[in-house]
């Protein structure tokens, strides 16, 4: 009797475990658009997002979760609808041009008297306590001058879930963006 119920758990445990799980694609959501203006591009500021570079942990297909302080997970059935350097500088050039009114703002290079930024994404993840990091640095070269900003966000997802983690990951990158724009409206 017991040979037979382990080999009916054995059988229903296999029938469970073989289907695939379906896979799930995350795409950051966009900032809405303010009203930008199709007027050409003398006097006012260029800035050309030139890169957003990602370490090649966060290059994959695969969301990243941190599982311990030491241990990273890259997921098989939760991934980028399209490559993550590619997501992260869309949505910068339209959260910089959402912020930034009398800039124009591209991810192609502008002219020869334009800004042009580089940023370095070390950490764009979720993590063991509920919590998403973005991390990095930035890079602007502005009228030949060199800025270079440290940046780390953490915040608290209220839910749990990739979905949630992706939209919390896009809060973060959109209050760095904000961050970043604000240091720009300094600039002479």
């Amino acid at each position: 009797m017991k040979k037979g119920t382990i080999a009916l758990l054995a059988v229903l445990l296999t029938a469970c475990s073989s289907g695939e799980e379906s896979k799930s694609y995350y795409q950051l959501p966009s900032p809405s658009q303010g009203s930008v203006s199709q007027s050409d591009a003398r006097g006012q500021h260029l800035l050309w997002v030139e890169q957003v570079a990602v370490p090649d942990y966060l290059a994959g297909n695969g969301v990243v979760y941190q599982t311990t302080d030491v241990q990273y997970v890259i997921a098989a059935n939760n991934l980028w609808a399209s490559p993550l350097d590619q997501q992260l500088r869309a949505t910068l050039v339209a959260n910089l041009s959402n912020s930034l009114p009398g800039w124009v703002v591209a991810s192609q290079p502008l002219g020869s008297e334009q800004d042009i930024l580089n940023v370095s994404v070390t950490g764009f993840h979720g993590r063991y306590d509920g919590r998403v990091i973005v991390s990095g640095e930035w890079l602007l070269n502005h009228k030949g001058q060199l800025i270079k900003r440290p940046f780390h966000i953490e915040l608290k997802q209220q839910r749990d879930g990739y979905d949630e983690m992706v939209k919390v990951l896009a809060q973060a990158w959109q209050q760095e963006a904000t961050s970043i724009a604000s240091e720009l409206n300094r600039l002479p």
